[in-house]
């Protein structure tokens, strides 16, 4: 199903057109209400949404701190128009959509996911494993000040971890959180807004009767920082998509506005509302829409949440701070 959803981005429409002018909506309207969907719809914008969530928008974000650890990129001579991590020949990796649950734990969820794809990339496929979110989320920031995961987070936390610790995969430390309902769709989930994370605890410990150590169950990175935070526009869109299309996917961090969370399809660019608390997700490729350039992400609000748990975003104007944010790492097999 994957791959069809890619297929289908690939083969989109290519015609040029001429970008329109952005329009900001009333302040006024609900960004939760069927006024703002039918307000947004009737734009001639490059996106559409649909009533996809509930009042529990807040517990699905998550605070993030930042620190600027450069990574030097020497920029590709060959950047293609479009690229997805099945285009570019990375066909063995993790494209499924999971969901982080009642924990605001973005900014550990994507980072694993990320730095699981990376492993599988960097090792032509032969390993495929799914790094623990949750040793992320519950030990990794520890390394900086006390903090609740669930509550906010850094990459910079996460990206560091792998370097300096190691992460254990899910067999050994799984996701306690469970699935719920983000959406104001009637699924058979509980709402998110009746639930109350646990405060997540570093234990050094895999789970009764898994077959590795905690010690042995790790996976480390290295050369692990910041991409193109100091370089202009285009030399930082440019920076991001050589370590994409070499590395694999990257964790970026951006500040959306109230009517991302209705998101369907499209490229997004915000028209009505204001700055959320930050989010974190993964940037997986990109290409062009309707003469619109776009980012490929992928989101942890699950399957039913946006475009099968995708979304596009308008690439090279940093909308949002998506460029501005963006961190990557390398396997290091060597430990």
């Amino acid at each position: 199903m994957i791959k069809v959803l890619f297929l289908i981005l690939l083969s989109s429409n290519l015609a040029e057109l001429k970008a329109v002018e952005r329009v900001f909506l009333d302040p006024g309207i609900d960004p939760l209400s069927d006024e703002m969907v039918n307000a947004i719809n009737s734009l001639n914008t490059t996106w559409k949404v649909i009533r996809n969530f509930n009042t529990s928008i807040i517990c699905c974000l998550c605070q993030m701190f930042h620190s600027y650890l450069t990574i030097l990129i020497k920029i590709a001579e060959d950047i293609p128009e479009r690229l997805t991590l099945v285009n570019n020949g990375h066909t063995v990796i993790h494209l499924n959509i999971r969901d982080q649950g009642v924990c605001g734990s973005c900014w550990a969820f994507n980072s694993a996911a990320a730095m699981s794809d990376r492993i599988c990339i960097a090792s032509g496929g032969e390993l495929q494993v799914e790094l623990s979110a949750e040793d992320v989320l519950a030990c990794a920031p520890r390394m900086f000040v006390p903090a609740n995961g669930c509550e906010g987070g850094s990459a910079v936390f996460a990206w560091n971890y792998w370097n300096d610790y190691g992460i254990v995969t899910s067999g050994c430390k799984p996701y306690k959180y469970a699935p719920c309902n983000h959406t104001a769709a009637g699924l058979a989930l509980p709402h998110c807004a009746n639930l109350k994370p646990e405060e997540p605890k570093c234990e050094e410990k895999c789970q009764p009767k898994y077959s590795e150590s905690y010690e042995n169950d790790k996976y480390y990175g290295k050369k692990c920082g910041h991409i193109g935070k100091y370089d202009n526009g285009v030399h930082r869109v440019a920076k991001i998509q050589t370590e994409i299309m070499t590395n694999g996917p990257v964790e970026a961090s951006f500040i959306p506005y109230s009517d991302f969370f209705s998101y369907s399809e499209g490229v997004y660019e915000p028209v009505y509302g204001k700055e959320e608390i930050e989010h974190a997700v993964r940037i997986i490729g990109w290409g062009v829409e309707n003469g619109v350039d776009y980012w490929l992400a992928a989101n942890s609000w699950n399957t039913y949440w946006g475009d099968q748990g995708y979304f596009k975003i308008r690439r090279g104007t940093d909308e949002c701070n998506i460029e501005d944010k963006v961190y990557a790492g390398t396997p290091d097999f060597s430990r």
